[in-house]
């Protein structure tokens, strides 16, 4: 295995973290890298480049940033984005890793892109259905500001620094799975 596809795989989870907290916006950013040839994504993924694939995740980047921001309208968008974490998080992973085998990258890109976007993506809808539960949803747009911040730092250091990336995503699981059990309901006995 070559430096180059480590860096990739890094560059995967860390992408793939940040599709936990905001689908598009991790997106939006590969997509940024690969049109302006910061990063060199694989030969059947050269199209999320595209001018046409950078307008589009742009506008959903923006879409469901702000769409995050309306009490209630979060939780049903948290429900229907876990889901869609799970597959967005194997594409960037399969997007991005290089020289190695498809079995392996299918694999890789399943278990650490799609697992990694879905664990974050679970933990931060159960402590959004937390926080609207205890404060009416008065306290969601500071979660959902800390979400945004959050996938805008990791995306962008994945891309720049993927080493660093994936320190980040440890202590961010770390902390997620911290807070998710504290929120989790106890069984009642």
């Amino acid at each position: 295995m070559t430096s180059d596809t480590i860096v990739s795989i890094f560059l995967g989870i860390g992408l793939a973290a940040s599709v936990g907290f905001r689908v598009f916006l991790p997106l939006f950013a590969l997509s940024l890298a690969a049109y302006f040839n910061i990063w060199e994504l694989n030969e059947n993924w050269q199209w999320v480049g595209s001018l046409a694939t950078l307008i589009t995740l742009g506008v959903a980047t923006v879409v469901e940033i702000f769409a995050y921001f309306i009490p209630w309208v979060d939780n049903v968008l948290d429900s229907m984005a876990i889901p869609l974490a799970a597959i967005a998080g194997t594409a960037v992973m399969v997007s991005t890793v290089a020289d190695l085998d498809p079995v392996i990258t299918w694999s890789l890109a399943i278990i650490a892109g799609g697992g990694t976007a879905t664990a974050i993506k679970g933990a931060g809808a159960t402590s959004r259905l937390a926080s609207t539960a205890s404060t009416g949803g008065l306290a969601n747009p500071i979660v959902s500001t800390v979400e945004t911040g959050t996938a805008l730092v990791v995306s962008v250091a994945s891309i720049f620094a993927p080493i660093m990336a994936a320190v980040l995503v440890i202590v961010i699981l770390i902390i997620v799975f911290r807070i998710y059990r504290k929120l989790r309901p106890r069984p009642k006995t």
